[in-house]
């Protein structure tokens, strides 16, 4: 892995809380095209690219939890993908966005490929869809975050509000990360740096399919299954007092609550017996 010496300022910040109310993004229902500012790899397979804003006096002015969506023309056709900035709306005029280069993925192909400049080429909108729930997400005592590879980009957003809240309610957060090995984890280095600087507010346990050798300490080799969750997260009789957030690859939604599309709870947590008010699809 060739990473960067020195990571971009998105991937080294301190948890900041700066939410705003839906409704308040300089991108709305039609597309606008930005400029990019900066495109900073930090290994072979992923980078942040930095995006100039419409009015470059203001923030994004997006809301906690909530994404947009990128569109380019590729080979004549639009491409449209959603993402979660894991800069916040202390930024002034510029947002970021934590991106893995995908072999077939047309979107993080062309962003990776391309330089700096003032011409804007990549548009961006945001629409009611694309608000999920809201910090302080109805103020459980525990949030137990399930993410696996990008899907880490929606909880930085949410861990944001979390620890930079001085006075927040929320007690304990505890991300359960999958990657293929240590190599591949996206954030790691900020996502240590607040473990250790938020110790008695958020613990991350790191499990790795791919990686060789023991592991120890936070990090586990295999899949998260259904013991992983029993031991790290409060039960589901905890009710109101605990809420999990899921976001990966579709194949994560089956096996722990169902298709993202559906309101029901099925998979690992479903016969656990959490229910629709305690999972949250990202």
């Amino acid at each position: 892995m060739s990473t960067q010496s020195v990571l971009p300022a998105g991937l080294t910040a301190a948890p900041t809380k700066s939410t705003v109310p839906p409704g308040n993004c300089q991108f709305g229902d039609d597309f606008v095209k930005v400029a990019l500012v900066e495109n900073t790899p930090i290994s072979d397979t992923a980078y942040v690219a930095r995006f100039s804003l419409p009015d470059g006096t203001k923030s994004l002015g997006l809301s906690t939890c909530a994404c947009i969506l990128a569109g380019v023309e590729i080979d004549g056709e639009m491409t449209v993908r959603p993402y979660t900035p894991i800069s916040t709306n202390a930024d002034i005029g510029t947002f970021d966005l934590l991106i893995r280069k995908y072999p077939d993925g047309k979107m993080s192909q062309f962003i990776s490929g391309m330089n700096p400049s003032a011409e804007p080429v990549v548009a961006f909108k945001h629409i009611p869809f694309n608000i999920k729930i809201q910090y302080p997400f109805n103020k459980p005592k525990t949030v137990v975050m399930l993410a696996g590879g990008t899907g880490i980009t929606p909880m930085i957003q949410a861990l944001h509000a979390i620890l930079g809240d001085e006075a927040g309610s929320i007690e304990k957060t505890q991300l359960i990360y999958g990657s293929r090995s240590k190599d591949d984890i996206l954030g790691k280095e900020m996502l240590d740096n607040w473990s250790a600087s938020h110790a008695d507010k958020f613990s991350v346990t790191h499990v790795l399919s791919n990686e060789k050798g023991e592991a120890s300490g936070d990090y586990r080799n295999g899949f998260i299954d259904s013991d992983m969750i029993k031991e790290l997260a409060p039960p589901a009789s905890a009710g109101k007092d605990v809420v999990f957030f899921v976001c990966g690859p579709p194949i994560m939604y089956d096996i722990f609550c169902g298709p993202r599309g559906e309101e029901e709870i099925t998979g690992v947590l479903g016969e656990l017996g959490y229910t629709k008010e305690q999972v949250i699809k990202f």
